[in-house]
């Protein structure tokens, strides 16, 4: 017996070897990166590189994995490393405390040492999901985009698609004319056609000597940690080579 038997039973021991073997990239360790990550860790990948620039804040509190009281302040990805160390020591854990911007992506991804088998987006800004998205297919890694879950009460309604397909979404909306731009016609992403509610306030997040005004999104304990575990789903299935069992 070990902490990854019950998963076995399912995924088989080869399986389980291959995820062992694998490099799963993840950006942005928040309410939806958060929870991937500790996924990806329980369900065995060998070597997770993790890269987001925050710090936790007590307004983190209510959806992210990373965030306690006790870690206000602390670096996520500091965080994140102590508690997969906890969930499975074997598992090598890379950090970068680096903001993802369209001008240093191709230096960071090229200073990853090995191959990387899957990259995970959870990044809230746009340029930086289309800069990912970029270098993944100009480089032909795997990778998966996280749509928007903020200001959403339904994580029923989450499902993963490819962008052409999506609608509804304002993140979705965007994703797919920049993405057209740049000459990229396909992209895994996760999403949901739920219309984003209007937050009631969001003042007291807002910097006011900050240019940019736009209203802070409301977001709750229950649907971004869904996105997460989606995600993390789709990546260990595919990674794993796992066979839906009820279609055999």
């Amino acid at each position: 017996m070990n902490a990854f038997s019950r998963s076995e039973l399912l995924l088989g021991e080869d399986g389980m070897r291959r995820l062992a073997d694998c490099t799963v990239m993840v950006f942005g360790i928040g309410g939806v990166g958060s929870h991937l990550t500790d996924a990806l860790a329980r369900g065995g990948i060998g070597r997770l590189i993790l890269v987001d620039a925050d710090t936790v804040s007590v307004t983190n509190i209510n959806r992210q994995s990373v965030a306690f009281l006790s870690t206000v302040g602390q670096y996520k990805t500091d965080i994140m490393r102590k508690r997969i160390a906890d969930i499975c020591p074997d598992t090598e854990v890379l950090t970068y405390e680096t903001f993802v911007l369209p001008e240093n992506i191709g230096s960071l991804m090229e200073s990853i040492p090995g191959t990387i088998d899957y990259v995970a987006d959870a990044i809230d800004t746009i340029s930086a999901k289309l800069a990912l998205a970029e270098y993944c297919t100009a480089h032909r890694i795997p990778l998966i985009s996280c749509m928007g879950t903020g200001n959403k009460l339904h994580p029923e309604m989450f499902e993963i698609t490819d962008i052409s397909n999506t609608s509804v979404c304002p993140v979705c909306k965007v994703m797919r004319r920049e993405l057209k731009k740049r000459g990229i016609s396909r992209l895994q992403v996760l999403y949901s056609k739920e219309p984003p509610m209007t937050p009631l306030s969001g003042e007291e997040f807002r910097n006011p000597e900050s240019k940019h005004r736009r209203p802070v999104p409301g977001s709750v304990s229950f649907v971004p940690p869904v996105a997460g575990l989606f995600i993390a789903g789709e990546i260990l299935r595919t990674l794993c080579a796992h066979t839906d069992l009820t279609q055999k």
